[in-house]
């Protein structure tokens, strides 16, 4: 393994296909082709499968390699915290290199270390467990020169490991190897293990894997009680002693007693099991630097312990007594006696440790939740190295989902390495330093110097060569993945030609955006307008960049962030987001077309000043200061210059070239809100548009808009650069314009329902079976209707009150068959087929990107949108097939004439077969037709329960109308989901995912009181909250209880959803008070639940604000607006403040998370 520095890397690595045999979908890996670790199988024999096919020698490390390795490393560590080439980078680079010429060996800072203790792990081709990599807890023992520091400190480890049964993923890292002395080593394999004891006749009281050991330890003096469970000592030796043993403190082992739930009799085995999983006997393989004492820990897979440890053969062997107590036959392997004994095995772990509240994992969810860090690594790194030999558990192999996955087997640096046993070394090393195995030749140092200037000239050669392409940073922000799906759809087209990056905006460096040549901005819209999670903080830090240009250094003054981004969200940007090549910064910003956006600009600094003047009457003198429009104007060129301009600093971003898609949906409000704005920000930065804002319309085919602005963006990213551009070689996703570039293979098996939605959402889709289905009101064209479903207890599907869950609609029967007829060359639509596509005759056929195998039926009930209106795209494309010129004609103007497709949009929605019943002279091909419809998308909605109290079920309180186009005189139409909903029956399967929603989650335990305030379907996630709460006072007897408010508001009292549960509620004091606001009840006032809250306005200001409580609203977009600026005036009448403060004091609830909003858009959703 030594020298591996100077292997040259095959000549035919590339890219691997790998393919998922339970959803046939395929991966590639390309990360093996970094791999430099030579791996231990031949070209004629693979090995595997063997145990401990790769050891590390004792041989110091080459200077050179040392330092090859150390460059790499460094290189990652600095990509991986944003600095990258930073002149740190450069500088510990050099450092190094300086420190290794002189010693050959340097020191890893303690932020090094950690980075590659838990990229170590992360690489671990033989973990399972390796989804929660980055909470690896490192303890330095660096400095440690005796071994009773070494003891010390790992007990200062185990006792922060198990943490009470918590346990938590801990390494202790010893001083590295170094030359002229012996390695630091732990000689116990684990760091908690029970002893064998060989007895005369060959049998073992104990562990058999530990005999060995264990005599070792009774050699040094240590003597065991000769008990089925003894614990072994810790035996560690330094460079410059003999190996001392430590008894390890019995407060620090925290075992468990095994039980079963069933059998009494399994008590009175006395088996018992300790709780760390500790291996302690391999070496941190990190930047070149060998670390031969790093033990380290994660938690147990039960059938670690279950199958393997307690039922090997060569382990305790506890199958064969354990069968016979369970009454079972075993004399005849056909019985499947060892199947059922080992089951309940895994079961009687299980129990133990949960019910001791110690940290484990059973093997079906430790495979799954490896399936999702195999997913998250293809996606981050392009490649996952796994040992399919041992991630596939012990147990029920091919039930689990790793068994059906490819895997390729390879090794990247950092690394845990196993190493020969510390017994063997010690005696090795001995001879070493003696001189019984020393070879002659140059001393390493000599021959580092000898080669170090070829290393910096292939370093130069290569950094060179990446130059020649041109950085596009790709940054996104989204709240349900589809921004990201697009930034990665980018990475992919854009790889050909560029060196680009996907990375989300909470993880961007903005320091390094004055450096950046071109950004691509994917921002989604969320809520009432807001920022995704992962945008506020990125967008925060690029509006304080514009900001400090223009305040000469104070930050006292500021206008807050939020209130910009308010102010420009509800009064919109003036600027018109054209792209601007060419314009000189002065320019842009005093064009006629950002008069507006100087109208706002006055008032911030107007409201800035003011605070001035607040301040400065306080301090006991007068501001005379004051700015009119007049003034900001009197001088353009001045201006942009002018210490009062918010633009004093337009160099932040002069030199970026840059394009934004924003996503969105016409239903809110706010449409794509927060993608103008970070348009906006950039164009004030003094950015250069490369393309005008694009705005994705999630009702109107946001991913034809997405496909049509991509291939823009990169023909002009092409051209701007003088880059070579073929004009076929576009977004992957490019619509398919003639038949004759697809077609139907015919396929036997389709894929599953819930793995063709994973694949295609990046989701974790599961398939549940309704348990209820129950109306609440209906009254002529508006419904509500309540859905239970069973989850099974589902891993995947568990979840908080306040979370959200994705379901997938099915698209009426009738209507799929409509299509159907109306369509040629459409034979069989139940024949199972795999689309191909290519971009022009003569390329190779590819899989479509999207679609599965499946029928074309269920392709059209299930995956593709044929309720919304056509595109404009998909109207050129039925003009082009059309057999009738006015037909043709007419389809041509909708097309082009935006205003005209707005208008006949509008006035009658049509779905698919409208359009063709509309224009029978169209003649589409199926397989082309296919391709151009966009994806039916999942309809989110909040779990209207509490998983205490409605244990493996989840509800949802669904509303819905419907309704009649062209004033009523047109077809009837009704929401894809919502009727899809309404017809589900007990015992129907759904397929659905679980969102977490944590701006909505309920509040740490305490006492501060609690509003719900909700209208209609809004009760949906309010209900699991008092639910909760019922639960937690009534049922489970916890908790302190908290004063709890509810404000609902109806049309009548007929519509009062759960009346009765809510007074039973009040009846079991869960619910203080409840408040009805009825807006259409006959003979009754017109009430509103901001009418409500205004006449309770001092008692709400004394729970919201004095006694800092919560308030959850959960509504449509207008009725959340309503109560937001309904709690700014009861805050300002009863508090006393201005509506500066007022928004203020909502800001500082939102920051504490105590303004919770669950909206839906004024708009049909459903």
């Amino acid at each position: 393994m030594e020298g591996s520095a100077n292997k040259p890397r095959c000549p035919f690595s590339r890219p691997q296909t790998l393919i998922n045999y339970e959803s046939s979908k395929e991966a590639t890996d390309v990360l093996h082709m970094k791999a430099d670790d030579p791996g231990v199988c031949t070209s004629i024999v693979c090995k595997g499968s063997l145990m401990g096919s790769r050891k590390i020698s004792l041989e110091n490390r080459q200077p050179s390699e040392v330092l090859q390795q150390a460059k790499e490393f460094l290189d990652e560590y600095y990509k991986e915290t944003k600095r990258f080439e930073s002149k740190e980078h450069q500088a510990r680079l050099q450092e190094v290199t300086q420190k290794v010429i002189r010693t050959g060996t340097y020191d890893l800072t303690l932020d090094e270390l950690e980075f590659g203790a838990k990229l170590a792990w992360r690489n671990a081709p033989r973990c399972i467990g390796r989804i929660s990599w980055n909470t690896l807890h490192v303890f330095d023992g660096r400095n440690v020169k005796t071994a009773k520091e070494m003891f010390a400190l790992m007990v200062k480890h185990l006792d922060y490991a198990t943490n009470g049964g918590n346990i938590r993923s801990t390494i202790t890292v010893f001083p590295p190897r170094k030359v002229g002395q012996r390695d630091f080593r732990v000689w116990n394999q684990q760091l908690i293990a029970f002893a064998g004891y060989e007895q005369p006749d060959g049998t073992v009281i104990g562990d058999p894997a530990h005999k060995e050991f264990t005599k070792i330890c009774q050699e040094l003096g240590w003597k065991g009680k000769g008990g089925q469970f003894d614990i072994l000592p810790w035996v560690v030796s330094t460079p410059t002693g003999e190996p001392e043993w430590f008894d390890i403190p019995e407060e620090s082992v925290l075992l468990v007693h095994l039980k079963h739930p069933e059998y009494k009799w399994f008590e009175e085995l006395n088996i018992k099991w300790f709780c760390v999983p500790a291996v302690s006997s391999m070496m941190l393989d990190c930047g070149g630097l060998q670390f031969s004492a790093a033990p380290f820990n994660g938690w147990y897979m039960a059938s670690e312990i279950a199958t393997r440890d307690l039922c090997d053969v060569q382990r305790y062997n506890l199958l064969p007594m354990f069968g016979e107590k369970l009454g079972l036959d075993t004399k005849s392997p056909a019985s499947l006696w060892k199947d059922k004994a080992t089951l309940e095995m895994n079961i009687a772990v299980l129990h133990s440790f949960k019910e001791k509240e110690v940290t484990i994992v059973d093997h079906h969810t430790a495979a799954e939740t490896f399936m999702q860090f195999h997913s998250n690594e293809y996606r981050q790194r392009g490649g996952c190295p796994s040992d399919w030999v041992w991630i596939v558990p012990p147990i029920s192999g091919s039930l689990t989902p790793v068994f059906h996955q490819e895997m390729t087997l390879y090794y990247l640096k950092p690394s845990y390495e196993y190493q020969i046993p510390a017994w063997v070394a010690l005696q090795r090393q001995n001879k070493m330093l003696s001189g019984e195995d020393t070879k002659t030749g140059n001393s390493p140092i000599q021959k580092f110097r000898r080669a170090a200037l070829c290393v910096y000239f292939a370093t130069t050669l290569y950094s060179g060569a990446l130059a020649k392409r041109i950085r596009i940073a790709i940054i996104y922000a989204s709240e349900t993945g589809k921004a990201q799906g697009y930034a990665n759809n980018l990475y992919e087209s854009f790889s050909r030609r560029f060196n680009p990056e996907v990375i989300c905006m909470d993880d961007y460096d903005i320091s390094r955006l004055s450096s950046e040549t071109m950004v691509v901005m994917l921002a989604s819209t969320t809520g009432v307008g807001e920022p995704p999670q992962n945008g506020k903080e990125f967008t925060r830090k690029l509006y304080e960049l514009r900001e400090r240009g223009s305040t000469s250094g104070s930050h006292e003054n500021f206008v807050s962030f939020w209130d910009d981004y308010n102010d420009i969200k509800v009064n919109g940007i003036s600027a018109e987001a054209k792209s601007d090549s060419g314009i000189s910064s002065e320019e842009k910003l005093l064009s006629r077309k950002n008069r507006g956006f100087f109208s706002r600009l006055v008032r911030k600094i107007r409201r800035r000043k003011s605070l001035d003047i607040m301040d400065s009457r306080q301090e006991g003198y007068e501001s005379s200061y004051y700015l009119s429009t007049t003034n900001l104007y009197k001088s353009t060129y001045s201006l942009a210059k002018s210490t009062n301009s918010l633009f004093r600093n337009l160099n932040q971003a002069s030199d970026v070239t840059y394009a934004v898609f924003a996503l969105g949906s016409t239903n809110y409000k706010h449409f794509c809100a927060f993608g103008k704005y970070v348009d906006h920000l950039m164009f004030t930065l003094g950015g250069d548009r490369i393309l005008d804002l694009t705005c994705g319309n999630e009702t109107e085919n946001q991913q034809d808009t997405f496909n049509s602005w991509a291939n823009r963006l990169l023909q002009a990213c092409c051209d701007r650069f003088q880059v070579e551009h073929c004009a076929h070689e576009g977004y992957l996703g490019s619509q398919v314009s003639s038949s004759k570039h697809v077609k139907f293979v015919e396929r036997n098996n389709p894929v599953k329902l819930t793995n063709g939605f994973s694949g295609l959402h990046k989701k974790k889709v599961e398939s549940c079976i309704v348990t209820g289905s129950q109306p609440l009101f209906q009254d002529g064209h508006k419904w509500y209707h309540k859905l239970t479903v069973d989850t099974g207890n589902n891993p995947s599907l568990q979840y908080e009150v306040g979370d959200n869950i994705g379901i997938f609609p099915s698209n009426n029967s009738s209507l799929v068959h409509g299509i159907l007829e109306k369509l040629n060359n459409c034979k069989d639509p139940d024949m199972n087929v795999e689309i191909f596509i290519r971009k022009q005759e003569g390329d190779s056929w590819l899989p479509h990107p999207n679609l599965p195998v499946s029928s074309i039926r269920i392709l059209l009930k299930r995956y593709l949108d044929i309720t919304t209106p056509p595109s404009q795209e998909l109207l050129k494309l039925m003009a082009s097939g059309a057999t009738n010129n006015k037909q043709r004609s007419r389809l041509n103007l909708l097309a082009t004439d935006i205003d005209e497709y707005r208008t006949w949009r509008k006035e009658n929605y049509p779905n698919l077969l409208e359009v063709l019943n509309e224009f029978p002279g169209v003649k589409i091909d199926i397989e082309l037709l296919l391709c151009r419809l966009p994806l039916l998308q999942p309809r989110l909605y909040s779990i209207s329960s509490s998983p205490d109290l409605e244990e493996g079920e989840l509800t949802l309180t669904v509303a819905s109308f419907n309704y009649r186009t062209r004033d009523g005189k047109g077809v009837l139409h009704e929401g894809v989901s919502t009727s899809y909903i309404r017809t589900l029956k007990p015992r129907d399967r759904i397929e659905l995912f679980h969102k977490s929603v944590p701006e909505f989650h309920l509040p740490d335990e305490g006492r501060s009181p609690i509003i719900l305030i909700g209208a209609g379907s809004g009760v949906a996630p309010l209900r699991g909250i008092w639910q909760h709460y019922h639960y937690q006072y009534n049922i489970n007897h916890t908790g302190q209880r908290r004063k709890i408010t509810l404000y609902f508001g109806c049309q009548t009292r007929a519509n009062n959803l759960y009346a009765e549960e809510k007074a039973a509620m009040c009846r079991a004091k869960v619910l203080k008070e409840t408040y009805l606001a009825l807006s259409r009840e006959p003979k009754m006032p017109k009430t509103y639940v901001q009418d409500l809250l205004l006449v309770n306005g001092k008692e709400v200001y004394k729970q919201l604000v004095v006694k800092e409580g919560h308030v959850y609203i959960c509504g449509s977009e207008s009725m959340a607006d309503g109560v937001s600026m309904t709690l700014l005036s009861i805050i300002q009448d009863h508090g006393k403040k201005t509506l500066m403060q007022a928004k203020n004091v909502i800001q500082k609830m939102k920051d504490e998370h105590r303004y919770h909003e669950e909206v839906f858009g004024n708009g049909s959703t459903l």
